[in-house]
């Protein structure tokens, strides 16, 4: 196995996130970071994210730190510019970009109500 290829113990691997509309997940989170996805079913969609790959299966609940949910975080250099496109795309900024030691970051919500978070070191 290539050292490209080789898997890491420990690393995340695979992430799977709730979604009541995976059509909604597709077209927001492909527009806002270039993902591509694959369907599996009307109840599973698989995207990659050019790094890691994962999954939106459909449900009712969501993915928020308010209900102990575990938070994912993305990396962009560009804070305010990601901002302006998450509304833009029909996100809600759940908490504006703050300081923090090391960088940066702002937290949202996706079109199925999921709350995410991006931070920069920029």
């Amino acid at each position: 196995m290539s050292e490209t290829n080789a898997r890491r113990r420990g690393a995340i691997d695979y992430i799977e996130l709730p979604s009541n509309d995976l059509t909604k997940s597709e077209s927001f989170f492909s527009e806002l970071f270039g993902w591509t996805f694959q369907s599996y079913s009307p109840e599973y969609l698989a995207f990659n994210d050019g790094h890691t790959d994962g999954g939106f299966y459909v449900s009712d609940l969501k993915a928020n730190t308010e209900n102990g949910s575990a938070l994912v975080v993305f990396y962009h250099e560009d804070l305010e510019n990601l901002c302006k496109q998450v509304t833009n795309l029909g996100g809600s900024i759940k908490k504006e970009i703050f300081s923090f030691p090391g960088g940066r970051r702002f937290h949202f919500t996706d079109l199925t109500g999921n709350e995410y978070a991006v931070w920069s070191d920029k």
